[in-house]
């Protein structure tokens, strides 16, 4: 039987683990943690459950007058600006945690049943791959003793940790990284938040929708660079409508306490207080003192693995999958990797990774989806496209639901009308995003997409109604 050892049991590591085991190897997956890794225990699953909970929180407030719901309230009248609704943050915490460990669980019992066997401890490649082809890895468990297992090929999927900036270091009370902030009982009265990628804008938006007077530090031009520029300007609009102080091209170069508060120097000298601060400055791979690089695996100067399409590193027999590659860092492409790695080990048919097929989406309200190539793309000359872009408050769905930023944009060929690529901001944007991601990867064009039925009044219309935009503007140019 072959034997796979993955060290790892994030979405990489598990999603592995159960297709090594129904394709009939010996899989033993070999995790410190609990299986999920970060993405269930202290990121993924942990955020978007408390944004689940900020995400009612600001459809209320911004749409409760609007709709004609009446609130009972005591206020005194000379406080009527206050919110009427308000969160118990310990509470969501506690519920956060419940299901983040329900989840892990669960994955481990999955894993289990299918017949793989999970070790708790911490992993590493010992040396070279041996004679017969074969690859040794090292398990020390918590009590300090050490197993040494046979591999005929080890999956790498041990996920990354977040950067820390050395005059900034997270003391887990006041100043936070996002591992740390499911600890806090109460809600933080002025919290900053240093960081304006996915994770900074995500965590910003939650906390000012549940009640935090929020300072949001991009050393940027805007918040989300890496995103539709569109869609993070449609984006950062509705943050400072909102109130959220937006600083950008503000670089943070400290953060300390000063008593019950932290203040935050910026490179420019400015100092900004508050009572706390979360530090979103990106992740870390977790690749040190693995054994790797002496073992033939090669390492991009960021400190992660080097992959090819379809899994494999530099060394024979090994392979990684999810955040500690820097492929892109999502659960799905992590799961996707790992589910290759398997499938290119054990002979089965596989299909090497395309990123241009990835959809991803960011858990901001509004929320921000995208598959396929990109505005950036376009502008820049790699791709040619004809684009469209169909704003929400056309939508009569939207209209009666009193929403009133965001939009569809859809990229397609010109000449033949295959859709390449699309970004959605809208609320549930993860969900409306699905069919521009099946005609990305069917290569559909935008006549199939527009032929379709959709339900009216819906959000999925205005994708529709996009495609027929674009077919019309293609038939006209050939005409």
């Amino acid at each position: 039987m072959t034997r796979i050892v993955i060290i790892g049991g994030g979405p990489g590591g598990y999603e592995a683990a159960l297709v090594g085991a129904q394709l009939g190897a010996e899989v033993t997956v070999v995790d410190s943690d609990g299986l999920g890794g970060a993405s269930v225990l202290t990121d993924c699953v942990p955020s978007k459950t408390l944004i689940a909970t900020a995400e009612v929180m600001t459809t209320f407030d911004s749409s409760y007058e609007e709709l004609g719901i009446i609130v009972a309230d005591d206020t005194p009248h000379v406080e009527q600006a206050a919110r009427v609704v308000g969160v118990d943050l310990g509470k969501v915490n506690r519920r956060v945690k419940r299901l983040a460990l329900a989840q892990s669980h669960d994955i481990t019992a999955s894993v289990t049943r299918a017949g793989a066997r999970v070790l708790r401890g911490r992993g590493r490649l010992e040396g070279q791959q041996d004679a017969d082809g074969s690859r040794t890895v090292v398990v020390t468990y918590g009590d300090g003793n050490e197993e040494r297992l046979t591999a005929d090929a080890v999956l790498i999927a041990t996920g990354g940790h977040p950067r820390e900036i050395p005059d900034a270091l997270p003391d887990g009370e006041r100043i936070l990284n996002w591992t740390q902030v499911y600890d806090l009982d109460e809600l933080p009265e002025e919290l900053i938040v240093v960081g304006s990628g996915v994770t900074g804008a995500e965590f910003a938006g939650a906390y000012q929708a549940l009640g935090s007077r929020v300072t949001l530090v991009s050393s940027r031009d805007r918040v989300l660079p890496g995103e539709d520029p569109d869609a993070a300007a449609v984006l950062e609009d509705v943050f400072r409508r909102r109130g959220m102080n937006v600083m950008a091209r503000s670089r943070a170069e400290s953060a300390k306490r000063v008593g019950d508060r932290v203040e935050v120097t910026l490179s420019d000298g400015r100092v900004i207080s508050g009572t706390h601060c979360l530090m979103a400055v990106g992740a870390i791979p977790n690749t040190a003192g693995m054994g790797l690089e002496e073992s033939g695996v090669r390492l991009k100067d960021s400190g992660h693995i080097l992959t090819d399409r379809v899994s494999r590193t530099s060394a024979p027999g090994v392979y990684a999958a999810g955040d500690v590659t820097g492929v892109f860092a999502l659960a799905s492409v992590a799961a996707m990797q790992g589910r290759i790695a398997m499938y290119h080990f054990l002979g089965d048919a596989v299909t090497p990774l395309n990123l241009k097929t990835v959809s991803a989406n960011v858990f901001t309200d509004p929320e921000i989806a995208t598959v396929g190539y990109s505005q950036s793309d376009v502008d820049s000359g790699k791709i040619e496209a004809r684009v469209v872009k169909l704003p929400l408050l056309r939508n009569p769905r939207a209209k009666m639901q009193g929403i009133r930023d965001g939009f569809v944009k859809i990229f397609c060929r010109p000449g033949t009308g295959i859709v390449v690529g699309g970004c959605v901001v809208s609320p549930h944007a993860s969900e409306l995003i699905h069919p521009i991601s099946i005609a990305v990867d069917n290569n559909l064009t935008v006549e199939q997409i527009a032929n379709a039925f959709t339900v009216y009044p819906s959000l999925s219309g205005s994708i529709a109604e996009v495609a027929r935009q674009l077919h019309t503007r293609k038939t006209s140019a050939e005409a």
